[in-house]
């Protein structure tokens, strides 16, 4: 017999890649009684009915978070403190909210001035996605052994916080917890430079005169190919995160600018052995990745996992 669903009611602001995920996780683990959402665009809303995944579809977002136990906002970042004003006065006393973005400091700022004393705030990070978007781009495996990352404000509910990260386990999620600002600074290296770098290349490569475009498309070898499939990422959701991170990306751009030098220096001088050095680092690094289960030869949608067992069985 299933255990108690954790929340009677969840409701999802936004439903594209992250959104669409959790609708279709929460309905396949029994993690919610009830599944309700909404979206900007009356074609992603009559799409979403279309999906039958959830249990309404709503025009509003005042509509969908009335009554809800639990509120994720599922939009790019740079959304995130303008809904927080206009669904203040419609949240549920008790009632948990959250968010998927993959900045949090800029969150705190732009969405906990909004919120009524009456709710508890706790921001959220799923590190999972893959380079598509929409409501048909979700799939109920994308958090199984991915972190997602709490970060609640100071004075945070610890009950609200436990709940929160006991819903993303029912998920599958791995949970982590920090401050926002630690976050930022860990995120801003392992995951928002790569992204520039990728955005950079490809653009590059386009760029270049003596290449032509289908020549890079016929001859892409698998480093440009994982290059392009970071490069094909929301580019709202990317242009938020630079411009609410941007300090911590800052910080490590320099650091990554200043190595760049050092290997540009080896290759000048013929210097094989700190060329080597370098790559045997590196090479070690990667391996530590594989070797706890971070990565495998998908990129997340049909990745290998273990079945996750439901919620009470």
């Amino acid at each position: 017999m299933s255990a108690a669903p954790i929340f009677r009611r969840v409701a999802l602001i936004g439903f594209g890649l992250i959104g669409g995920s959790i609708a279709r996780a929460v309905r396949a683990q029994g993690l919610a009684s009830e599944i309700v959402t909404t979206a900007r665009s009356e074609k992603t809303r009559a799409r979403v009915s279309e999906l039958n995944i959830v249990d309404r579809v709503l025009e509003t977002n005042a509509e969908a978070v009335s009554d809800a136990d639990l509120v994720i906002l599922c939009i790019p970042v740079g959304a995130c403190g303008a809904v927080a004003q206009e669904i203040a006065p419609h949240l549920k006393a008790g009632a948990i909210v959250s968010d998927v973005g993959s900045v949090k400091g800029a969150i705190v700022r732009e969405m906990a001035p909004h919120l009524p004393g009456n709710v508890h705030f706790v921001p959220a990070h799923p590190v999972a996605g893959t380079e598509h978007s929409g409501p048909d781009s979700g799939f109920a495996e994308l958090f199984i052994n991915r972190w997602c990352i709490l970060t609640p404000p100071d004075g945070a509910d610890p009950v609200a916080v436990e709940t929160l990260r006991a819903f993303w386990a029912g998920m599958g999620a791995r949970v982590e917890i920090m401050t926002p600002d630690h976050h930022d600074l860990v995120l801003a290296i392992t995951s928002h430079l790569p992204h520039l770098i990728a955005y950079t290349i490809v653009g590059t490569a386009d760029e270049l005169a003596q290449v032509t475009s289908s020549e890079v498309i016929k001859f892409s070898a698998g480093g440009f190919r994982d290059f392009t499939r970071i490069a094909a990422s929301d580019p709202t959701m990317w242009r938020d995160v630079f411009l609410n991170n941007k300090e911590a990306v800052l910080e490590m751009l320099g650091t990554f600018n200043e190595d760049l030098s050092k290997l540009t220096r080896a290759i000048r001088r013929n210097d094989g052995e700190a060329l080597f050095e370098h790559f045997t680092r590196t090479r070690a690094i990667r391996r530590g990745i594989v070797e706890i289960g971070q990565d495998s030869a998908a990129p997340d949608f049909g990745r290998p996992h273990p079945p996750l067992e439901k919620k009470g069985e």
